[in-house]
């Protein structure tokens, strides 16, 4: 895969990475501490640490992934209105998830529930992509758009559908979900979603000059040397399964794919060189931020997360947008 941009992002990307990294260490400070027990750190019970612990590395790791996500399908489809859930990705994770709910799959161990919703969103992206493709090969982006909006129509009646016939239990249970949240209670959970956010980001930094491309067109990005199809189709499986994996530890958390890279860009411009990295660790920061936000601002009720993510960042991305007026795509 080529690319014809030239410029080297290198000394304004490492001191901003820096930063953004101090940033995020003091996201992850704030979260440790936050929270209903009002005690010095010292007398904090070793479960509530490790289990603060555990909420905190999912938070950086479902927040950079939508994030990256989110990168990945607005350059891909070319569209600032894409985000992580465009292509029916959360349709399906969510149909999974309810119906491991309401057959009562959680007996068969801790793995189930996301086991299910991950089966549900990479099921999903198949199908999406198999509508899409054409008899000669190529996946034209308004095609893949239009698939996945109706087959996330599709999955979402069949998701209101299953809600409508649950019990009172099942219905409470698949609405929390539905709404998103970071407890975890299995390490092998956290791992096996590093694994794939952490892997798939970074092959996206790897070929972000490729996005680059594919933000000019599919004719201009062939004729600059790119090899279109193949590029659409390693974004499309990237940026499917890092939602995949992310929607199924952590449920539905809206906003985060579609606010953080926009913000972003709009600071730092369009260059994905850069906006790969940087939106990964500001989509962890504000997603830290959020959930501390989240378990301790009604004290002993914690919001859905997913609540949270919308609530403040469509305020402050209007902010942004209103501020920097024309500077938006380009």
């Amino acid at each position: 895969m080529k690319s014809g941009d030239k410029e080297d992002p290198g000394r304004s990307l490492w001191p901003m990475l820096v930063l953004l990294t101090f940033a995020l260490l003091a996201a992850c400070a704030v979260s440790l501490f936050a929270g209903v027990a009002d005690m010095p750190f010292r007398e904090l019970p070793a479960g509530i640490l490790k289990y603060r612990v555990a909420r905190i590395l999912l938070g950086i790791l479902a927040g950079a992934g939508l994030s990256v996500a989110g990168v990945i399908f607005q350059a891909l489809l070319r569209n600032p209105l894409a985000e992580p859930y465009v292509l029916g990705v959360s349709s399906g994770a969510g149909l999974g998830a309810a119906l491991a709910i309401l057959v009562g799959a959680g007996a068969l161990g801790i793995w189930a529930l996301p086991g299910m919703a991950f089966a549900g969103a990479l099921a999903t992206i198949l199908l999406v992509y198999a509508l899409a493709r054409q008899r000669d090969g190529s996946v034209p982006v308004h095609t893949l758009l239009l698939s996945g909006v109706i087959v996330s129509a599709v999955l979402g009646s069949l998701l209101m559908f299953l809600v409508s016939v649950s019990s009172a239990h099942q219905l409470h249970s698949v609405v929390w979900w539905l709404l998103g949240n970071l407890q975890i209670f299995q390490w092998d959970l956290l791992v096996a979603v590093a694994v794939v956010v952490g892997g798939g980001t970074i092959v996206t930094f790897l070929f972000s000059r490729d996005l680059n491309t594919m933000t000019l067109g599919e004719e201009p990005a062939a004729h600059l040397g790119l090899r279109v199809e193949q590029t659409k189709l390693l974004f499309f499986v990237l940026g499917s399964l890092i939602t995949g994996a992310t929607v199924a530890a952590c449920g539905l958390i809206g906003f985060v794919g579609l606010i953080v890279p926009h913000s972003v860009r709009l600071d730092i411009g369009p260059d994905h060189r850069r906006l790969v990295p940087a939106c990964a660790l500001v989509g962890a920061i504000f997603l830290v931020l959020a959930d501390a936000f989240a378990r301790t601002v009604l004290a002993a009720t914690e919001i859905p997360i997913g609540v949270v993510t919308s609530f403040l960042g469509g305020p402050f991305f209007l902010y942004l947008l209103r501020r920097r007026k024309g500077a938006y795509w380009s």
